[in-house]
């Protein structure tokens, strides 16, 4: 299948850091590709490199057939880029907005106008264009800044982490974009600490550990690799975490936030109940007990050491 962004052997190094390390990545044309991993991981090393933001030290890098090493200007061209946080002039209406970054990118006044005003409505922000952004919720400011990476009508959006800071329903309406984005032929590649996100808008999962690859495909098979079912605990007291931790074993996970634990099982219901027996025996009042099967939350867990909850995804990226 043709590769939208094909990487091989991929290293940057800065100083005595690794962002990537020898980095192999094939993401197919038509194809949404979420970037998940630890902070420090190389995501955002990635994307930078893809975005022709940052030379690869070593390895090839490849994006719409085109080396960012030998042609970074046809790459520009393909590419739309939208980062952590919406970069759109407030004291500018989303017209103006979406006009300036059309000029930029050389369009002549006629298709400034007919370029804005499609993406005004891609956005769903028609009513709102002739509105002064600082008025704009955050949510409309990333859908609006969203848009302005589509003023160039690229083939490949590039996304790092596009709902971050957002609440639940701004969220929601971002996915929608993105969804009806990719329904209308655009190519996603996003970097996410959501998990959900990744689950409902890829169609590949890539898990990046360490600036290599560590594991990648679909949502359900990356689930299946996590193998067993898990037990989930919440105790009703805080102070019983650690002994709840010690007496189901080392496979055990804490959440302190939550005071929930959890663990892999092979047994079912049976060692569920089981086990809950054994907790309860010693004293320690449960909240909670549910057997559930395996999420991409597992799977990151079991491939990279860390729960993704902790795994802020902001990464130090030296100049």
């Amino acid at each position: 299948m043709e590769a939208m962004v094909q990487a091989e052997g991929l290293k940057k190094v800065y100083g005595d850091v690794r962002a990537l390390d020898g980095l192999d990545l094939h993401a197919p044309a038509g194809k949404v590709l979420a970037l998940l991993g630890p902070n420090g991981a190389g995501k955002t090393t990635l994307v930078r490199a893809v975005a022709t933001l940052t030379r690869p030290t070593e390895g090839t890098l490849r994006v719409a057939g085109h080396d960012v090493r030998t042609h970074p200007e046809q790459v520009r061209r393909a590419i739309g880029l939208a980062g952590q946080y919406a970069a759109v002039e407030p004291a500018l209406t989303g017209r103006e907005n979406l006009r300036m970054v059309a000029r930029l990118f050389g369009h002549g006044r006629a298709s400034t106008r007919s370029a804005s005003d499609r993406v005004l409505e891609q956005m769903g922000l028609s009513d709102a264009g002739d509105r002064l952004v600082r008025t704009y919720s955050g949510g409309m400011r990333r859908r609006l800044d969203l848009g302005a990476s589509l003023v160039g009508a690229p083939r490949l959006l590039l996304l790092d982490e596009p709902t971050t800071g957002l609440d639940p329903r701004s969220r929601n309406d971002l996915w929608v974009a993105i969804e009806e984005l990719v329904a209308q032929g655009t190519d996603v590649l996003l970097t996410t600490q959501y998990l959900e996100e990744a689950d409902r808008l890829a169609d590949l999962i890539a898990i990046i550990d360490h600036g290599r690859l560590v594991a990648s495909g679909t949502a359900d098979e990356l689930k299946s690799r996590a193998g067993r079912d898990v037990m989930d605990v919440q105790v009703r007291e805080a102070r019983d975490l650690d002994r709840a931790a010690g007496l189901l074993g080392e496979e055990a996970t804490v959440d302190r936030g939550t005071q929930r634990l959890r663990l892999p099982v092979s047994g079912g219901a049976d060692e569920m109940l089981a086990r809950a027996q054994l907790l309860a025996g010693a004293g320690i009042a449960l909240a909670d007990v549910a057997l559930r099967r395996p999420t991409l939350d597992d799977v990151f867990m079991a491939l990279t050491g860390q729960p993704a909850e902790t795994a802020d995804d902001t990464e130090e990226v030296p100049a």
